[in-house]
């Protein structure tokens, strides 16, 4: 039947007889291929009589004649299936490697060029133009990039196997493409307002554009297979690599002297992106080489080979010119994040010394140069920070240069903040000398590059982290100083408490402890139930994500071990329960409600003993581990805040909050002390209990069922003997005769799955019972 369909005559081309059968039917059939492969192939394959080339030869036939691009997309699924079941092949059979892929590769070259024929316009246009480039899908992607990404990957998985065939299949591809592109530099004539490209025909302008768009494919193709450089096989694959690389950075170059990105074109609306994307995949396809340089770095580490500089230097020199104000985004943040790479993967020591470097970091510096936009400006500050933070690899402690390091980067820090730092409180009071906007601007823009350069140096060794907060000590200083005059700015305190949240994470030990106790109480004092209740109740989203903020900082203060932020915790509880928690918990919005739970749970968890002091001896003497009780009326607040908030409709809090109280049960062994067991066991068994026979929180179901067996395994014989019957005799709905049978069928079982097998039953019997009473006409007499 498969060989029916996709046989070849002159009457009928393969495609045409695809387009004659039902679609409906194709996708089957296609469904049907996927299966086979997926399930069949590794008992048929090795089935001698089975003629696999065939059934490839087949596949392949039908995958490049379908007649829509949804078909198409699934047949490359379909060689997805089948190239992981060759790689998984050889990697756990190692030994027939040279046999699995020789029978295989004629098949698997065809696929590959096949594959990049169809990303091209040189072979297939008129269907690429087809495709949808503007609308977004539900995955933040084009109808085109989908196409692209999806072939890209079918030809990074041929290179895993094949990876000599497929370079060598990919790169004069790309060396046709990037000869055009080379050669533009002769079509650039000199106009009035600047520069112009000399090429003016109809026919000339499409074929230009369509080579532009391949090129930019095949950048793209060639920085996908940049982690088939790396690793293990970096010495063997060296000499390709170098050669793709050194042509990046020749292409990289040649872009931004003779700046293609601002010439005019015949047709702008055309060419000019183009143009422009060719040099934006140029830069992120040399970014996706950075691993390897890396690796290169490491290798000529100590000779610091004049080949290897001079790379980084070429690329450095290709990136500086646009990073500018004049450079359209898409090629400015294309040229900060090769820059952030090399700064933060490749790290080589000289790369400060270069010149280009110290021009950007001229350019960030200067006062009087116009601002990058916010993202950008971004990216070059935590590249330039973590040129001077991050440690040399390969170098040892005494090499690192520290002192210079921390000079200069203490230099950056200031130039970067010298605006902010001059901001005082007094100057945004009401008698301030500079308009409000304007210092919020302020306030943004230095917060933002601040809180990037902490957060990207959070996880790095102590002595970066310990420059970095020297660095930033009086920015720090100046912040919570302002941070009173804003407290009614919810838009300015938001950035403010997010730079606050990650200097905790970040720098908090760097940060020392009277300075953090100083923030801290800042915090408490500014953010009284007036304030909290502005915020909450009348500012909106940015009012409710200020006080989730301030909370989650309070949550980093309650887990630090230790006795320093211990005197704080009465100050942090009565915050939550007295300030936080009356505004929120009658509110249907779930906003605040998460934060404030996972940190009451932080606070239990890792402050037990604020709660329950276990001695030794008093262990010994009662020769049972009954701690001794203190702070009870704010452990039962608390206690009684999980409770309330099972009876919200909130399934996510609910589910939250369920897991934190199992794992306080796990940990802390929650259920069984004495003022759970005694005043709340049942209490919670009974709320758990009602939600399940509402089916409030139906998707729930297994979760509440562990949680009630877990609470009543604590005292079984008070549920058998106490707590049910009197929950059944509490029930509406029901009967004398429909309670007692109820009971009767609840089994004593004391293991987990009878148990909760036993509650659910019960749930579903007093349901059917109600349903029973309701539909009943009124007047009936029950027997």
């Amino acid at each position: 039947m498969w060989r029916k369909i996709t046989k070849d005559n002159n009457a009928h081309t393969v495609k045409s007889r695809l387009e004659e059968l039902d679609e409906s039917y194709i996708e089957k059939f296609t469904d049907f291929l996927r299966l086979f492969v997926s399930v069949h192939l590794r008992r048929i394959e090795s089935y001698s009589q089975f003629p696999v080339v065939e059934f490839l030869t087949l596949l392949f036939k039908y995958t490049f004649h379908q007649p829509t691009h949804e078909g198409y997309f699934s047949c490359l699924d379909i060689w997805t299936l089948f190239l992981d079941y060759l790689t998984s092949k050889i990697k756990s059979r190692l030994g027939d490697k040279e046999a699995v892929l020789n029978r295989y590769e004629d098949a698997l070259v065809l696929l590959l060029t096949e594959v990049l024929n169809r990303i091209q316009f040189r072979y297939n246009q008129a269907q690429l133009e087809e495709l949808d480039d503007e609308t977004l899908d539900d995955d933040q992607q084009t109808e085109w990039q989908r196409y692209l990404r999806q072939s890209l990957e079918v030809v990074a998985k041929v290179m895993e196997l094949l990876p000599t065939h497929a370079f060598s299949t990919l790169f004069p591809v790309l060396q046709d493409n990037l000869e055009v592109y080379l050669g533009l530099q002769q079509f650039i004539v000199t106009s009035g307002s600047g520069h112009r490209l000399n090429i003016t025909a109809e026919n000339d302008c499409r074929r230009l554009h369509c080579s532009l768009r391949d090129l930019s494919s095949l950048l793209q193709a060639v920085g996908r297979l940049a982690e088939y450089f790396i690793g293990d096989v970096f010495a063997a694959r060296f000499n390709d690599a170098l050669t793709v690389v050194e042509r990046l950075v020749k292409v990289t170059l040649y872009g931004s002297q003779i700046k293609l990105y601002n010439i005019e074109t015949a047709v702008p609306s055309v060419l000019k992106p183009d143009l422009i994307d060719v040099h934006a995949q140029s830069l992120a396809a040399l970014q996706a080489y950075s691993h390897w340089l890396a690796q290169y770095c490491s290798e000529v580490h100590r000779q610091n080979t004049q080949q290897f500089v001079t790379l980084i230097s070429t690329t450095m020199d290709a990136i500086t010119p646009l990073i500018s104000t004049k450079v359209q985004d898409k090629l400015l943040l294309s040229a900060c994040h090769l820059l952030v790479s090399l700064a933060t993967t490749v790290r080589p020591v000289f790369l400060i010394s270069i010149p280009a470097v110290q021009k950007v970091f001229n350019r960030i510096t200067d006062a009087s140069a116009q601002r990058l936009v916010d993202k950008a400006q971004v990216l070059v500050c935590r590249a330039l920070s973590n040129i001077l933070l991050l440690p040399w690899p390969n170098l040892p402690e005494n090499e690192q240069q520290w002192p210079v390091r921390s000079i200069n980067h203490a230099s950056l820090i200031s130039a970067l903040s010298r605006d902010y730092r001059n901001l005082k409180p007094s100057a945004v009071a009401p008698q301030r000398k500079m308009p409000l906007d304007d210092s919020k601007v302020i306030i943004h823009q230095t917060l933002s590059v601040l809180e990037d350069i902490v957060e990207n140096i959070s996880g790095e060794s102590t002595k970066s982290r310990q420059i970095c907060y020297q660095s930033l000590q009086e920015s720090v200083q100046v912040s919570l100083a302002l941070f009173p005059a804003f407290i009614h700015q919810s838009d300015v305190t938001d950035e403010m408490l997010s730079f606050f949240l990650t200097l905790f994470r970040g720098l908090r030990v760097q940060m020392g402890v009277p300075f953090t106790e100083q923030i801290i109480q800042t915090f408490l004092n500014m953010f009284t139930r007036e304030q909290l209740a502005e915020s909450i109740l009348h500012e909106g989203s940015t009012g409710c994500r200020v006080v989730e903020k301030f909370l989650k900082i309070l949550q980093v203060v309650v887990q630090e071990p230790g006795q320093v932020f211990k005197p704080f915790l009465p100050s942090i509880i009565a915050l939550c329960m007295e300030q936080v928690y009356p505004i929120i918990a009658e509110r249907p919005s779930p906003d605040v409600k998460a934060e404030l739970f996972e940190l009451l749970f932080r606070t239990l968890h890792h402050n037990w003993r604020y709660f329950f002091k276990s001695t030794v001896l008093a262990s010994v003497q009662r020769g049972i581990s009954e701690e001794q009780m203190e702070n009870e009326p704010q452990f039962s607040a608390i206690m009684q805040a999980f409770g309330q908030s099972f009876l919200q409709p909130d399934i996510h809090l609910f589910k939250q909050n369920l897991f934190y109280l199992e794992t306080l049960n796990t940990k802390q062994k929650l259920y069984h002390k004495k003022i759970f067991r005694t005043t709340m066991l049942f209490q919670f068994v009974n709320v758990l209990l009602q939600v399940l026979v509402h089916k409030s929180h139906d998707l729930l179901h297994e979760e509440i069922g562990i949680a009630i067996y877990n609470m009543a395994s604590v005292d079984f014989d008070g549920f058998f003997a106490a707590f049910l019957p009197e929950f059944l005799t509490s029930c509406d709905g029901v009967d004398a005769n429909q309670k007692s049978v109820l009971g009767r069928n609840f089994k004593m079982d004391r293991d987990l799955p009878s148990f909760t097998q036993n509650v659910h039953r019960l749930v579903n019997d007093l349901r059917y019972y109600r349903l029973c009473n309701d539909s009943l006409p009124p007047g009936t007499v029950k027997l």
